[in-house]
């Protein structure tokens, strides 16, 4: 299930107090689902990060102020078994009374497959275009209405995008990476539609097609729900919503995981998704500060709209350059941008890449003239020195967790800044 909600006794105390009720303890797993959840808990409440920036998701160990953060917790945010497999016993063992959130199982995330390879072939872009959707976040624009949630049906722009764009970078594809230049205008201007990547689980989520096709139609449904923010009413919905995304869970229950890139967070319309989520889930265990947190998830969608016109401008001088990443934890930037990568060193799980591989991914370097090798700073930086040597690429840093930024609310923007920044530097 992707969302448990509170137990009923909590539920019923909560709804039946006359006073204002005590904001929920809440923890998330990593920096940039919590710079999300607390730009929705603006001015109410601060939430507990459970994997500091600077660590690797995909193996840690807890500490005992993190198990206690998760034991207090009456909510907790968190990617999912694809990126953080340890911390599914952990929820079990000391969140067991908790609402959980499981962000890639829910309807509204828009996933996307792993590539496979050294350097990507234009049809693999397609592939992911399924992405699923790309089409969703076309709808930025709706992000209001998150019909784009729909949008993931709104993805559906996405098609528009590149008309499937979803299928990746279609057009892209065939043209290959190289090719955004052309996309790029048109991706740009529709940027909207942007990206709803899904980034999925690296080892839990399944077919982004088959994500998205169900994730679709139920997206919408709630998305337009959590709109009115401003209306009781739409408080009520956004309330039934959580009742909703159990429904959701269940139908992701039978789910196999194993196909999707978990990396989800770095899509632009799965993040603008993901604060309705957060908002609905805040107030059906705190409804006396239901106005607050639609208020700031709206305003936190309007940030995500406009960060994307921000980051279209840093890449468009450098559109249909190529550039090969460390491990495959980009795409659902790269789908929310039309600016895909040329290929990676180590796979989507960040497992060491077989001496066979890095030679593999060297040879492709110097035989396509790969402009830029991008190293980041939770790994080893000498299997890119590797790569890198005889050939005449240049080289950068991505972070896709934000390690060196300050988290809190403004640091999921700076951290796609960031990303963008390095792309441009280096390319």
């Amino acid at each position: 299930m992707s969302i448990k909600l509170l137990p009923a006794t909590m539920t019923a105390t909560l709804l039946g107090s006359t006073a204002m009720a005590d904001v929920p303890s809440v923890a998330v797993d990593i920096a940039p689902v919590h710079s999300l959840v607390a730009r929705v808990m603006q001015g109410v409440g601060e939430p507990d990060l459970i994997v500091p920036a600077g660590a690797s998701p995909h193996e840690f160990s807890l500490r005992p102020s993190q198990a206690g953060a998760l034991q207090g917790a009456d909510l907790v945010f968190w990617m999912g078994e694809g990126l953080t497999p340890w911390m599914e016993d952990a929820l079990e063992t000391l969140a067991g009374d908790a609402a959980v959130t499981t962000l890639l199982e829910i309807d509204e995330t828009s996933l996307l497959e792993f590539r496979e390879g050294a350097l990507f072939e234009a049809h693999d872009h397609d592939d992911h275009g399924d992405d699923g959707d790309h089409d969703g976040h076309d709808d930025h624009d709706d992000h209001d209405g998150h019909d784009d949630h729909d949008d993931h049906d709104g993805h559906d722009d996405h098609d528009d995008h590149a008309e499937d764009e979803h299928d990746d970078h279609d057009d892209h594809a065939e043209d290959e990476h190289h090719d955004h230049d052309g996309h790029a205008e048109d991706k740009h201007d529709d940027h909207d539609d942007h990206a709803e990547d899904k980034h999925g689980d690296h080892d839990e989520d399944e077919h982004a097609e088959d994500a998205h096709g169900d994730e679709d139609h139920a997206a919408g449904d709630h998305h337009d729900e959590h709109h009115e923010h401003d209306d009781q009413e739409a408080h009520d919905d956004h309330d039934d919503h959580g009742d909703d995304h159990d429904d959701h869970g269940d139908d992701h229950a039978g789910h196999d995981h194993g196909a999707h890139d978990p990396h989800a967070w770095l899509s632009t319309g799965n993040a603008s998704a993901w604060l309705n989520v957060i908002a609905a889930q805040l107030s059906a265990a705190d409804p006396d500060n239901a106005g607050a947190y639609f208020a700031n998830a709206a305003a936190g969608r309007a940030e995500i709209e406009a960060l994307e016109g921000e980051i279209n401008a840093m890449l468009d001088p450098v559109r249909g350059k190529s550039f090969v990443v460390f491990h495959d934890a980009y795409q659902y930037f790269e789908t929310s941008f039309d600016f895909p990568a040329s290929g990676v060193i180590s796979l989507g799980d960040a497992s060491d890449p077989s001496p066979a591989r890095i030679a593999e991914i060297q040879g492709r370097v110097k035989e396509e003239g790969i402009d830029c090798v991008l190293a980041e700073p939770q790994y080893n930086p000498g299997m890119v020195a590797v790569v890198l040597d005889g050939t005449q690429a240049k080289t950068g840093v991505l972070d896709p967790l934000g390690s060196d930024l300050e988290p809190g609310a403004d640091m999921y923007p700076q951290l796609l800044r960031n990303l963008a920044g390095a792309l441009s530097g280096c390319l």
